[in-house]
This record gives structure tokens, C-alpha cells and sequence, in this order.
């Protein structure tokens, strides 16, 4: 069987074909972006992106048994709630495609183990090559026999995803959680172990922001500047956002304006209210509003308010600024922070409107500090 031939290769000296084949990403670099959204989604219980992302995947060739097998595996990650509600919306997705008409393949499911298989045994070899050294957490003997045994020997055992694709799938759902950035990071560590390249796990941002997956892509990108490339910068910077606030989608309507990246989160169309998220170093051009004060309430981070002629004002959580009318300024992140801020217009007059001026320059943005 496959499962015990490879439940048992790596106890040797040799490494054979069918260990080789667990340490290789069985997907495709589309379907890998799909299992990516389907992840993150799982792990923030977006239920309804996560069915596109469901759809969009098996229209790609992931097989039912691959998606399952992910959700099913992810409880260990985000627990039983999110991966209980997600096959459930695996199933009402499988039971609308064949309303449908629409063509699944269903997969293969994993090989049996054998009758004297060793989980605690299997599982600490294999975790032992995921981290790269022997784990031990001597604080919760419990907590390290289940890790052991029944995430990476019981769960890990099953073939019909490889370790690879396992790691990626892990990745891509802490992608989603907060303040979850060590046990990110340390399984970016594990997914290059366990055969994922760096090309692949460098895939996983772009998969994300496909589906509006913003903050999520930064934390990414963040972990993998960390573990790859040895530059704590992005991490650090993302660390001073530490914000529930959405970031929402790449400002682009208004980026000939900006110096650096900004994003736009419509939070209610009717009234205007926005959340505005200022990358490190980002800023708008100066600008005047006619025919209404522009209320700015800063959310997250830390950043800069100046008005012509005047200091600039810090903006920190809590900083409400309410910018006159006709009053010429300019708004946006320190050079080393994220920086989000609430905007809505006040006494607006009919035909109000923006008049956008010349970009802050280098030199008068350096100054602040």
C-alpha cells in the first residue's frame, strides 16, 4: 500500500521515490492558489468566499477527496467550528454543481495504514523534520503527545495530500488569523522542509489579494521576508497596524494622487465612511476640499496630518482631526508604521468637491519624525 510503504521509507538510511513524492506540492500552481483562498477563507469562517473559492477549485481539477481532506485537516489549525461549517459548505457547494450539471472530480481517498502502525513514532519523525530539529514542549506533555501522534502521525499519514501540500495549506490558513505570526512563521519554516519552494510559498500573496485577501497577503508576505529573505522590516511595520479595521482593496482609482501604496475599505456607501490604509511611508498629495470639512478619525498605527503653513500633526489611534474647508493639507503613514484612518465628509454643500495639488516631496516628508 502506499501509506505503509511510506509510513516506513524514511527509517532507513535511504530516502525512496515514495518519501520523495510526500515532499513534492501536488498541485498545480493554479490549483495551489485556489487551495490558498480555500484556506484563509476557512480560517477567518468566510463562508461565501469560501464557496467561490470551493468553485473556483474544483472548476481547476482539485478533487473533492483534496478539498476535504484540507478542511478536515485544518481543525487542528482553527478548530472544529470553522472546519465543521466549511465541509458543510463543501457539501451545499457539491450538492448545487450537480444541480448544476456541472462536472467534480471526486479523487482518491487515503490509503489505510497498516494494523501495527506507530502514530506517536511516525508522527515524531515527521514533525521532527518539519521543524528541522527534535521538538519537544516539555510544558504540556499532553499537548505535545497530540501534536505528535495525532496531527503529524495520524492526519500526516493520510496520502491522498502530500506533506507539501499540507504545509501550504497550513501556511495559508494562519494567513488568515491574527496574532498568530510565530506559529506562521515557523510553519513557512516547515513547508520549505517539507519540500515547498520558495517560488510556491511566494505564490500565496497574490492568491490571496485575488480574493480581496489584503491584510491576509501582508502577513504573508511578512512571514516569508522573515524566513526567507532574513528582513524583519515588513514584519516589524506590520506589527504596529494590530488593527480589527479592514484593509479592503488597492486604492487605485485615486494612486495617481498617493506616494506609495494605499488601500480603501467602503465601510457605509451612504454616508461615505471609508477606513483608509496607509502603507509605511505613504502619503497623499496636498489637497483642498471644497464645500465640506473632511473628518479623519485615526483607527490604527501611526502616521502625519499637516496643514499648509503649520507643524505636522501626529496621527495615533484616537486622533480625531477635522480638516476646514478650503484648507489646503496632506495626510498619511510614518515612514516606519502602517497608519489607518477613518474619513467622512461633514457639512457637505451641493457640488462639493476634491482639488488634488502637488505631491509631498521627499525633503518635507523626511523631517517628521
Amino acid at each position: 500500500m502506499f501509506a505503509a510503504t511510506l509510513m516506513f521509507a524514511s527509517c532507513g538510511s535511504k530516502t525512496t521515490t515514495m518519501e520523495k513524492e510526500m515532499n513534492t506540492l501536488s498541485f498545480n500552481q493554479e490549483q495551489a492558489a485556489f487551495m490558498s483562498a480555500i484556506a484563509c477563507n476557512e480560517a477567518k469562517a468566510d463562508y461565501t468566499a469560501l464557496a467561490a473559492a470551493i468553485n473556483d477549485g474544483l472548476d481547476a481539477g482539485l478533487t473533492v477527496s483534496q478539498i476535504k481532506e484540507a478542511l478536515s485537516q485544518l481543525y487542528a489549525y482553527t478548530g472544529f467550528p470553522r472546519s465543521l461549517n466549511a465541509l458543510g459548505t463543501l457539501q451545499k457547494v457539491l450538492e448545487q454543481r450537480q444541480s448544476e450539471g456541472k462536472t467534480t472530480e471526486e479523487g482518491v481517498e487515503a490509503s489505510p495504514l497498516p494494523s501495527n502502525y506507530n502514530a506517536l513514532a511516525q508522527g515524531t519523525e515527521v514533525q521532527t523534520k518539519l521543524s528541522g530539529q527534535p521538538f519537544n514542549y516539555a510544558f504540556c506533555p499532553a499537548e505535545d503527545y497530540y501534536l505528535k501522534a495525532h496531527l503529524f502521525g495520524d492526519i500526516f499519514a493520510r496520502d491522498n495530500l502530500t506533506h507539501a501540500d499540507r504545509e501550504l495549506i497550513t501556511v495559508s490558513a494562519l494567513s488568515g488569523l491574527e496574532n498568530v505570526m510565530p506559529q506562521l512563521q515557523a510553519h513557512v519554516r516547515g513547508a520549505l522542509n517539507m519540500g515547498v519552494t520558495d517560488e510556491q510559498l511566494r505564490n500565496i500573496p497574490a492568491a490571496l489579494k485575488a480574493y480581496g485577501l489584503v491584510s491576509e497577503a501582508h502577513r504573508t508576505e511578512a512571514a516569508l521576508a522573515t524566513v526567507i529573505d532574513g528582513d524583519t522590516t515588513l514584519n516589524s511595520q506590520l506589527s504596529t497596524l494590530n488593527s480589527s479595521w479592514p484593509i479592503g482593496e488597492p486604492n487605485t482609482a485615486y494612486a495617481q494622487y498617493f506616494i506609495g501604496n494605499s488601500y480603501l475599505a467602503v465601510l457605509d456607501p451612504a454616508s461615505g465612511l471609508c477606513n483608509v490604509s496607509f502603507e509605511p511611508g505613504c502619503r497623499n498629495n496636498w489637497h483642498v476640499h471644497h464645500g465640506a470639512v473632511q473628518m479623519l478619525i485615526c483607527v490604527s498605527g501611526h502616521g502625519w496630518y499637516q496643514e499648509w503653513g503649520r507643524e505636522a500633526v501626529p496621527l495615533v489611534p484616537g486622533t480625531v482631526i477635522a480638516v476646514p474647508e478650503g484648507v489646503k493639507h496632506w495626510h498619511g503613514a510614518a515612514k516606519d508604521s502602517w497608519m489607518q484612518h477613518l474619513t467622512y465628509h461633514a457639512d457637505a454643500q451641493p457640488g462639493n468637491s476634491n482639488e488634488w495639488l502637488e505631491p509631498v516631496t521627499d525633503e518635507q516628508y523626511s523631517v517628521l519624525k
